[in-house]
C-alpha cells in the first residue's frame, strides 16, 4: 500500500495540464471492438484503470500499438472470444468497473458478451440493470451465474426498438449505444445520458460510419449499420481534474493556470466554483486562478438563505466534484449545504476532515453542512487513508493546505484516476513525496 507524505501550507505557482478524461477513455477504448479496422486514440491518460482496460483488450486478442506517450492504435481483427469464458478474464474483469462497457460492442459485433460483476470504487450501489435491460430490449437473451457472479447476453441478431431508460446512466447509455449502432432497424433511446464524454463517443462512432441523431440531447435515434470502420479520436481533457486544480489553487491561495481545458465542455463547473467566491478567469482555452489572498466568500441565495450545491445528471453538476467543493468550502467565508443525491456513501470521508479541524455536520449519508473557517483556523495535518479516488484527491488538497506534515495511505486509489499526480504537483511547488 503506497503512501504520500505531504508538507502543507505552501503556496503553489505555475501551469498544470489536465490529463485525458478517464471516463471518456473507458468508453472509447471499448468501442475499438466494433471494427476490425485500426482505431487511433490520442490523449489517453496513463492511469491504472485505463491501463488495466488496455491490458484486458490485449488479452482479448486486440492488437495494441503505442504510438507515443498518450497515443495508441488498436486493431480488433482477431478477437479471441474463448478468452471471455476463461478464469483470467473473470479475474481481470472484476478489477475494473469500466469493463462492463465491453459487453455492448461484443454483443453488437459477435452476438455475445460476458462480464463478471465489476469492482471499482466503493461509493455505494451502482446497479447494472439499465445496461442489461437495454440489451434485452434490443433482442438479446440474458443469463446470470449466481455462483460466479458472471453476466452474459447473446443474440443471433439485434433489432432496433424504442426504450425509455429508467435512469440516465452514462455507462448504461454508452453500452446500449454501442450495441444499437449495428442492430437492424431504428433504435430510440429516451432519457439518455448526454455528458460530453457520451457525446464524444457518439461523434467517434459517427466517424466510424454509425448513424446517430440527437447527440447532446437526452433522446438519441440510431439507425443500425452493417459494418463500422476505423478512425482517429482525441480524448477531451478531464473535467474532474480541472475542477480539482481549481479547488487546489483556491485552498492554497495559489496562482495557477490550468492549460487547454476545453472550456466550452465544462458546463456549470466554473460557475459552481464561482458560487463559493472563487475567481476564475478564462484566457482563451486556459483557466487562470489568481491567488485568493483575502480568501473567498460563499454566495447565498437572493433571499439570503444558505446555498445548497447538489449533483445531478448532465448538464447538472457532476457528482465526482462534490467532494472537492466540500473541501474548498471548509476555508470559505460562510456556509453551504452539500447534497450528494446520486451515490451513497461518498460523504463518509468527512470524518477525516473533521479530525483536521473542519467544521462539518454530516446530516445523513447524502448531506453535509459545512461552516467555513475563512482561513482564520487552518486545517491541521494528520494521517489518513484514501477510501476511493474522489475522496482521495479531496484529502490530498486538504493536506496541501494544512499546517504541518500529513500522511495519506492507500494512494493507489488516487493513482487510479490521476496520472503521475505527485510529479505534476511538484512542478508547481507542492511538497509531496511518494513512499512505496
Amino acid at each position: 500500500m503506497g503512501t504520500f507524505i505531504i508538507e502543507g501550507g505552501h503556496q503553489l505557482k505555475g501551469e498544470i495540464q489536465p490529463q485525458g478524461a478517464k471516463n471518456e477513455a473507458l468508453q472509447i477504448l471499448c468501442a475499438v471492438l466494433l471494427t476490425e479496422e485500426p482505431v487511433t486514440i490520442n490523449n489517453v491518460p496513463d492511469i491504472i484503470d485505463v491501463n488495466k482496460l488496455i491490458a484486458l483488450l490485449n488479452n482479448l486478442g486486440v492488437k495494441v500499438t503505442k504510438n507515443g506517450p498518450e497515443s495508441y492504435t488498436f486493431q480488433a481483427d482477431q478477437v479471441d472470444l474463448d478468452f471471455l469464458q476463461s478464469e483470467d478474464y473473470k479475474v481481470q474483469g472484476r478489477g475494473l468497473r469500466g469493463s462492463i462497457m465491453l459487453v455492448g460492442p461484443l454483443l453488437a459485433r459477435f452476438g455475445k458478451g460476458y462480464i463478471p460483476r465489476p469492482g471499482g470504487d466503493k461509493i455505494g450501489r451502482r446497479r447494472l440493470d439499465t445496461h442489461f435491460e437495454g440489451f434485452i430490449k434490443l433482442g438479446a437473451n440474458f443469463r446470470y451465474n449466481k455462483e460466479e457472479y458472471f453476466y452474459g447476453v447473446e443474440a443471433d441478431e439485434l433489432h432496433g426498438t424504442y426504450m425509455l431508460l429508467d435512469e440516465a446512466s452514462v455507462t448504461g447509455t454508452a453500452n446500449i449505444v454501442m450495441a444499437a449502432v449495428m442492430a437492424t432497424g431504428e433504435t430510440t433511446i429516451y432519457n439518455a445520458a448526454c455528458e460530453p464524454y457520451l457525446q464524444q463517443l457518439c461523434k467517434m462512432l459517427v466517424r466510424m460510419g454509425a448513424d446517430i441523431k440527437g447527440i447532446g440531447s437526452n433522446m438519441l435515434t440510431i439507425n443500425g449499420v452493417k459494418k463500422l470502420g476505423g478512425t482517429t479520436h482525441t480524448i477531451l481533457p478531464d473535467m474532474i481534474e480541472i475542477g480539482s486544480w481549481i479547488g487546489l489553487a483556491a485552498m492554497t491561495k495559489s496562482e495557477v493556470t490550468i492549460k487547454n481545458v476545453a472550456y466550452d465542455e465544462l458546463g456549470v463547473i466554473p460557475d459552481t466554483f464561482r458560487k463559493l467566491g472563487i475567481s476564475i478567469e478564462r484566457k482563451g482555452d486556459d483557466i487562470f486562478i489568481p491567488a485568493h489572498k483575502d480568501g473567498y466568500e460563499i454566495q447565498n441565495y437572493i433571499d439570503g438563505s444558505i446555498l445548497t450545491i447538489a449533483d445531478a445528471p448532465w448538464p447538472g453538476f457532476t457528482p465526482d466534484l462534490l467532494s472537492i467543493i466540500l473541501v474548498v468550502a471548509t476555508q470559505a467565508r460562510g456556509s453551504v449545504l452539500i447534497h450528494q443525491k446520486m451515490f451513497e456513501s461518498r460523504l463518509f470521508f468527512v470524518d477525516k476532515l473533521i479530525d483536521m479541524g473542519a467544521k462539518i455536520i454530516l446530516c445523513d449519508p447524502h448531506r453535509a453542512s459545512v461552516i467555513g473557517h475563512d482561513f482564520q483556523s487552518i486545517l491541521k495535518a494528520t494521517t489518513m487513508t484514501s477510501p476511493d479516488i474522489r475522496a482521495g484527491i479531496s484529502l490530498l488538497i486538504a493536506a496541501l493546505s494544512a499546517k504541518g506534515t500529513s500522511t495519506i495511505h492507500n494512494i493507489e486509489q488516487i493513482d487510479r484516476g490521476y496520472q503521475n499526480i505527485d510529479t505534476r504537483l511538484k512542478k508547481i511547488g507542492a511538497k509531496i513525496e511518494r513512499l512505496a
